[in-house]
């Protein structure tokens, strides 16, 4: 399927924050089931990273295989890009979606590092698995209150997919907590902006 981007209408507002691609405008489509995640959110959640790696000793971003399910724009792997992750797999099932991604990649000039895949989010989980893929850094970003938060989080406790020390990020709403009793994954922060909750968790 052909996604014609010059017909869709786009928000201008969000940007990569720092690194390589400094600056770079991404294009996130308006009225669309997408809900990009704003530069203020972003950026809190990129220094609450740093400040991990700063903690734990260990990077979390340079150099990492980096996972963003539910991707929507490709928006939070990109700055993870930028900042020197080595590779980054964007996961989404939506065409304009996946057409939107690959347009912000090549603005960005970072396709070499970047890999876009359509499927389903969670069974993309179980084929990652399967062929022993892992990942120091996962962002999941899903819409909101379809119990796809916890979903995801129970097939990355039950698998190997998050290497040991890895980080992952999750964007949900207030009215959809995040599980704290997991095997082998430990919740280590929630930071809330307005109706939007960040959860950080470590394996």
């Amino acid at each position: 399927m052909y996604v014609n981007l010059k017909k869709l209408q786009f928000e201008v507002d969000m940007r990569i924050i720092t690194g390589t691609a400094k600056g770079i405008r991404l294009k996130a489509p308006r009225g669309l089931d997408v809900r990009p995640t704003g530069d203020r959110v972003k950026e809190s959640m990129f220094n609450i990273l740093a400040n991990l790696k700063a903690s734990t000793n260990s990077e979390v971003i340079y150099g990492a295989r980096v996972l963003d399910l539910f991707a929507g724009t490709g928006n939070l792997g990109l700055e993870a890009l930028s900042r020197g992750a080595h590779y980054a797999l964007f996961v989404d099932r939506s065409q304009v979606s996946l057409a939107v991604i690959k347009d912000n990649i090549h603005s960005a000039r970072l396709n070499a590092l970047a890999e876009v895949r359509r499927g389903d989010s969670l069974k993309t989980l179980d084929s990652l698995a399967e062929a022993a893929q892992t990942f120091r850094l996962i962002f999941i970003d899903p819409p909101y209150n379809e119990g796809l938060v916890n979903a995801a989080l129970l097939k990355l406790d039950m698998t190997s997919i998050v290497e040991p020390g890895g980080v992952i990020v999750v964007e949900h709403s207030k009215h959809e907590p995040v599980n704290t009793d997991w095997k082998y994954l430990q919740s280590i922060r929630t930071e809330h902006y307005g109706e939007t909750f960040v959860t950080f968790l470590m394996r």
